[in-house]
């Protein structure tokens, strides 16, 4: 044994001993149990069986849920009639949030585009009603 002063020497291997093969990891074995081993940072990790994919995951869920009817409805109105369109988005907005179907976007821009189209139809309504009174405030006889 060596002591604080003096280094170590290495040990040299034993020519009689037979070199022993390192064993492999068993992939089948049960991982222990939390806590009672310390983690074996030479052992490769358990892996769990693969999933079985039988179809999108998507597949399930598409059969029972369909498109609320008034959110399309008011996509198309507004382009139409903006003031059908607000009704029905903002009706199809509260259904979609008690019945959970799809279509919240669509049901959304028809409100959106609805509320544009009103306004835009507001303003051009008003101005053609100052030039009809601006053209009458101005005095022109048919005489």
């Amino acid at each position: 044994m060596s002591t604080p002063d003096q280094p170590s020497m290495p040990q040299q291997p034993n020519p009689n001993q037979q070199p022993v093969a390192p064993q492999a990891p068993s992939y089948n074995a049960a991982p222990p149990a939390y806590g009672n081993v310390p983690p074996s940072y030479n052992a490769a990790p358990a892996y769990n069986a693969a999933p079985s994919y039988g179809g999108p995951a998507y597949a399930g869920q598409m059969q029972n849920e369909k498109t609320n009817t008034l959110a399309i409805v008011s996509l198309v109105l507004a382009f139409v009639v903006s003031l059908g369109a607000i009704i029905c988005g903002h009706i199809a907005l509260s259904q979609i949030k008690k019945t959970g179907e799809r279509g919240h976007g669509l049901a959304l821009a028809g409100v959106i585009i609805g509320y544009v189209g009103f306004f835009a139809g507001l303003a051009y309504i008003i101005f053609v009603i100052a030039v009809f009174i601006g053209a009458a405030s101005m005095g022109y006889s048919t005489y």
